[in-house]
């Protein structure tokens, strides 16, 4: 290479190393400039009906109420079978049956309020993870292109160099 074709070329710096779209720009200036410290604050001020559904669906989903409620249920049905009192739920049990009934009837509900609202705490931090891991992944592109550029760098200065000891060498040989 020529001094002549040394000139030609562009400095490494001034090249298009730029290996990001301007969407992908816009997103990592969005992402670096977000809070790091806000991004996993849970959300405050749940509402009384968040904070029930929250406590009645942990309450019903645990072994413990599975276990006092059949132990309640076999206590009533041994009281009203055996005839050691006076039986205020007689055999087919409408009675237990309307309040098991009634127990369904609302905690199926609550239940679901309390999912629904997991689901939206499991969404944001979804959308959070999602942040992260673009943000990493945009950082990464760009030390690549970075390292690229180095490396393109010091390739040139090594040809430089050659050509250099190349040319010294050429009229050290004609003198």
């Amino acid at each position: 290479m020529t001094d002549a074709q040394a000139t030609e070329q562009p400095a490494p710096e001034t090249q298009n190393h730029d290996y990001f779209t301007s969407e992908d720009r816009k997103i990592l200036r969005v992402l670096r400039h977000k809070d790091p410290a806000k991004r996993h604050v849970p959300r405050s001020g749940h509402t009384l009906g968040e904070r029930v559904s929250d406590v009645v669906a942990a309450t019903v989903g645990s072994w413990r109420f599975i276990i006092i409620q059949s132990v309640l249920l076999v206590f009533w049905l041994i009281l009203n079978v055996t005839g050691w009192m006076k039986a205020w739920d007689p055999y087919p049990f409408i009675l237990l049956n309307l309040m098991l009934s009634f127990q369904a009837a609302y905690t199926a509900p609550i239940i679901m309020m309390s999912q629904n609202r997991q689901a939206d705490i499991d969404r944001r931090k979804a959308e959070k993870d999602y942040d992260v891991n673009l943000k990493a992944e945009l950082e990464i592109e760009l030390l690549h292109q970075k390292i690229d550029l180095m490396r393109e760098q010091e390739i040139m200065k090594l040809t430089q160099m050659i050509e250099a000891l190349t040319a010294r060498l050429e009229s050290a040989k004609g003198a």
